[in-house]
């Protein structure tokens, strides 16, 4: 199989091995792969989207040192083992700069993107980044048995008829051969929280058009009553930095650069608040879902 803009050898044979793995029809080529994101952390000391629109690319993590998940990205670490696993080795040598950026496939078409775990606002990739990107189910944490290709997706089902917690049910798509912003983004995705504020003034400096999805909100009285999804300990924290008793991702942003809080602790308080706060639109990912694995 040839894959269209690939260059590099080893993205080549990466792309190979998991085509190797993967079984079922090909992926509809209207949907789209997003990367999801928190536009108003640091990067290298510099806000997120300063620092993209100084590179002109999307990095990885091996590259950034940063990640809105685990922070394993180097020799040795569990990214580097689960990507030696799922790629056949192809990487294993590979400078930081060649390896792939992760995603999700937004099967189900959400206005918050494919993986909101991982941040409020998303990149949506063009048509032409599914056809260099490999997927699996679950989670490449997960060591899953389970890959795909855009022409050869049997996840889709997988997925669907999964009931896995709704911030962990979604499809982790790698893309290969590097993400430029211009060449490869739809739109920089932001949440309606960030209006008016240097977020939106620094994504209005990208090469990519800017759009905007309805928000995420939760009330603090909201909030108390889904003490038991992550916490109460995180519960109480998302109580305190709440502002006119409400929360919202500029909110959580603002305290995170504060440097008072862990992020771990405020990673928490986000994962409650996109579990229970989501805009209509937002897709079963974030909503309450039936034994059947199906939104009520």
């Amino acid at each position: 199989m040839d894959f269209e803009g690939v260059r590099s050898l080893r993205a080549r044979a990466a792309l190979r091995h998991v085509t190797g793995l993967s079984t079922g029809p090909a992926v509809d080529p209207g949907l789209r792969i997003t990367l999801n994101l928190h536009p108003d952390r640091l990067c290298g000391g510099l806000p997120v989207l300063r620092a993209l629109a100084r590179d002109g690319v999307y990095h990885s993590q091996f590259v950034t040192g940063t990640s809105n998940g685990g922070l394993t990205a180097h020799p040795g670490g569990d990214r580097w083992r689960w990507e030696s696993r799922i790629f056949g080795g192809a990487y294993d040598d590979a400078p930081a700069t060649e390896r792939p950026v992760y995603g999700a496939l937004d099967f189900r078409r959400q206005v918050v993107g494919a993986a909101p775990r991982f941040g409020s606002s998303h990149f949506r990739l063009t048509a032409a980044a599914l056809t260099r990107a490999t997927f699996c189910y679950p989670d490449s944490a997960a060591e899953p048995a389970d890959f795909g290709t855009a022409a050869a997706m049997a996840l889709v089902t997988a997925a669907e008829a999964d009931e896995r917690d709704a911030l962990d049910d979604y499809i982790e798509a790698q893309v290969h051969g590097g993400v430029d912003l211009a060449r490869d983004v739809e739109a920089l995705v932001l949440d309606a929280s960030y209006r008016g504020t240097p977020v939106e003034a620094d994504a209005r400096s990208l090469p990519c058009p800017l759009e905007w999805h309805p928000g995420y909100r939760i009330a603090v009285a909201e909030l108390r009553r889904h003490a038991d999804y992550r916490g109460q300990e995180y519960t109480d924290l998302g109580t305190r930095i709440a502002e006119d008793g409400r929360l919202d991702p500029r909110i959580i942003g603002e305290a995170a650069r504060t440097g008072r809080y862990a992020a771990q602790d405020l990673k928490m308080v986000w994962h409650t608040l996109a579990r229970h706060g989501a805009p209509e639109g937002a897709g079963t990912a974030c909503v309450p879902r039936t034994s059947a694995g199906h939104a009520p």
